[in-house]
């Protein structure tokens, strides 16, 4: 079976397509009403907004799809910024002929996730275009959250802090780009797809200084670290051999030419954060599966009016991180 233009076109088979295959998966006291706009209750003024588009190919990968990546992604943008996720809206833009039984697998992928996450979806939009106007699906998102924890800022770091990863980096781009290319991974690897803020909540409730918080998604690790460097005018060290990094990603890079520094992650978080907080988060991140392998991987240097990151070889050299440029690895979100 697939789909049709007529789905999109708001006659009976799109009322037929909303209420057995959307809501047969996503539905809930919301979104089963069907209206134009859904009247939210919020449990706080302060509010977290935002918005994403996934247009990831190949649509299917080791350890996720394009919907587990849409929720998990809009979830994690939420956390990031000390967010408790609430709503979601979803549109859909489906390419004619696409594969029901590959949609009812991504609407299941995003079930999962948003049931994981307590998340309910609200408000949403199914287009469907002519064959060829698209590759298959693409996916849109905004997220609504109750800020739980205030003052997360890529303007926050001071000299001092220290800079802390969730776990090991590049994950996700390098099963991306081998699905993607047909390169034969002979080693077991799953994209690091995953919502964050089962992770992040007891760090929120706990009320340990943080100062600032991202997801390494497009630009990966050296992305996120150039963006607090410049915006809080500072030089940034990392220690390289300090830098969790799976074997295989290694050698992948190492075979490609590319830095695992510069790939995309989908289900890790850096965080900078003063000394004297760092070593009792990495505690409690340690205590949770998406944290087992969490390090502390530099520091910041100081205020600097040229702001650059730096890295510190297991030679003992420094050489400068370059930032991230051009598009070598595109739509791995």
């Amino acid at each position: 079976m697939r789909v049709t233009l007529d789905i999109g076109g708001g006659g009976e088979e799109t009322q037929r397509f909303l209420n057995e295959v959307i809501l047969k998966y996503l539905g809930n006291s919301i979104l089963n009403n069907l209206e134009d706009a859904s009247p939210l209750k919020l449990p706080s003024r302060d509010i977290a907004f935002t918005t994403d588009s996934f247009t990831v190919t190949p649509l299917f990968f080791k350890g996720g799809d394009i919907g587990k990546l849409a929720i998990a992604g809009t979830i994690n943008d939420l956390v990031v910024m000390g967010a408790r996720p609430l709503y979601i809206s979803l549109a859909l833009i489906v390419e004619e002929g696409f594969s029901f039984e590959a949609l009812e697998k991504i609407l299941m992928s995003m079930a999962d996730t948003l049931k994981e996450n307590q998340v309910l979806v609200v408000t949403g939009d199914t287009k469907v275009v002519p064959k060829g106007a698209i590759d298959g699906i693409f996916i849109n998102t905004s997220g609504i959250g109750e800020i739980i924890y205030s003052g997360l800022s890529a303007k926050n770091l001071i000299e001092g802090d220290l800079i802390l990863v969730t776990g090991p980096i590049g994950e996700h781009g390098v099963c991306i780009l081998a699905e993607r290319e047909g390169i034969n991974l002979k080693v077991e690897l799953e994209s690091d797809c995953a919502s964050l803020f089962p992770l992040f909540e007891p760090i929120f409730r706990a009320s340990f200084e943080l100062h600032a918080l991202r997801d390494p998604t497009r630009g990966g690790l050296a992305g996120v670290l150039y963006e607090w460097a410049r915006s809080s005018g500072v030089d940034i060290l990392i220690e390289e051999k300090a830098i969790p990094v799976k074997p295989q990603v290694r050698t992948f890079c190492e075979i490609l030419g590319f830095e695992p520094y510069h790939l995309p992650c989908e289900g890790r978080a850096v965080i900078a954060l003063p000394e004297g907080e760092a070593h009792r988060v990495l505690a409690m991140l340690r205590e949770h599966p998406l944290g087992r392998e969490a390090q502390i991987i530099g520091r910041v240097l100081h205020t600097s009016k040229a702001p650059k990151v730096l890295l510190k070889t297991p030679l003992g050299t420094k050489r400068i991180l370059d930032p991230p440029k051009g598009e070598f690895l595109p739509r791995i979100c």
